[in-house]
């Protein structure tokens, strides 16, 4: 690990501000994905702001009937959390389909939203990587690719984006918040906040440098039966091949969000209303244009037949 400085920042605007002061600086929070690439000498940030201090670790109810997550809330304490299991059940799902017991209780809402591909070519510094050192090539392109992107890629990148909870957040509609250097304020929508790769798949997300997320708010629960259904190599403990959120009301309508198949998590909102038509008719719709590889083709039927298990359930519920 390469040497670096540290401070902890004792207001968000002060961190936001330090981080943008600094070439090279990065915020420490959890930890749970950030060390394990400054280990690797992935990312090798020059200096580090700890923002673990500033009490962003409370939720609390919104005046429009939603709710507001600190940043800095443990993924333990949002999956226990009594609101979120009764009105946003995805999300419990979904964060308790992920990781392990010791790593839902350090990591962080924030830190869940910015973690970064597992693709085996980014982790590996012996091959080429556009997201690792951009325009150094994408070994994933005629490589191993069974885990990788089927849909939303580019020539330069077919990394996945690997959490689950951004995909019960994406089903939901959450809203990013986040201060600036500046001290300004904005509002990102979920559905905005990831990016694809095009030319630059170096660039995960829409922030700003220094840019800090302080909270992710969920406008009022949706109703409906919400489902969290992942697909893996094995039983705990690894990132989805295809999982798929979802939230079914009872006259077959709904909503889906598809995890494990692109550079973010996938939702195509128009296709959901061929949910009464079943899965088939909706993932015809989410998956037009796909480019799948011959390794990760299988993808395709799979999330069919996973969304088509989260309504039998839904229809069972």
């Amino acid at each position: 690990m390469k040497s670096f400085t540290y401070e902890r920042a004792h207001s968000p605007a002060e961190a936001a501000k330090a981080v943008a002061a600094r070439p090279g600086a990065k915020f420490l929070a959890g930890g749970t994905n950030l060390l394990d690439l400054m280990k690797l000498e992935i990312e090798t940030p020059t200096h580090l702001v700890d923002v673990q201090d500033l009490k962003l670790d409370r939720i609390e109810k919104t005046g429009d009937g939603g709710l507001r997550i600190g940043a800095f809330v443990s993924n333990t304490a949002l999956s226990a959390d009594p609101h979120v299991r009764r009105d946003y059940g995805v999300l419990t799902r979904a964060i308790q389909a992920g990781a392990s017991g010791q790593l839902r209780n350090k990591a962080t809402t924030a830190g869940n939203l910015l973690q970064r591909t597992r693709c085996p070519y980014f982790y590996d510094t012996n091959q080429p990587c556009n997201k690792r050192r951009p325009g150094s090539g994408c070994a994933a392109i005629g490589g191993y690719s069974r885990q990788l992107a089927v849909i939303g890629s580019s020539d330069a990148c077919i990394a996945t984006y690997p959490g689950d909870m951004a995909v019960a957040m994406r089903v939901l509609d959450a809203t990013v918040e986040t201060v600036t250097p500046d001290g300004t304020t904005r509002a990102i929508p979920i559905a905005d906040f990831h990016r694809l790769p095009g030319d630059t798949p170096q660039i995960d997300n829409v922030l700003g440098t220094g840019e800090l997320i302080t909270a992710v708010t969920l406008p009022r629960p949706l109703g409906g039966t919400h489902l969290y259904q992942k697909v893996r190599d094995r039983a705990s403990y690894a990132f989805a091949l295809v999982s798929v959120a979802a939230v079914i009301q009872k006259d077959g309508t709904g909503r889906a969000a598809f995890g494990g198949v692109a550079h973010k998590p996938w939702r195509v909102e128009a296709a959901e209303a061929a949910m009464p038509q079943g899965a088939a008719a909706v993932t015809a719709k989410a998956f037009a244009g796909a480019k799948p590889t011959h390794d990760n083709a299988f993808k395709l039927p799979l999330a069919t037949r996973t969304l088509a298990a989260a309504l039998a359930e839904a229809r069972s519920a």
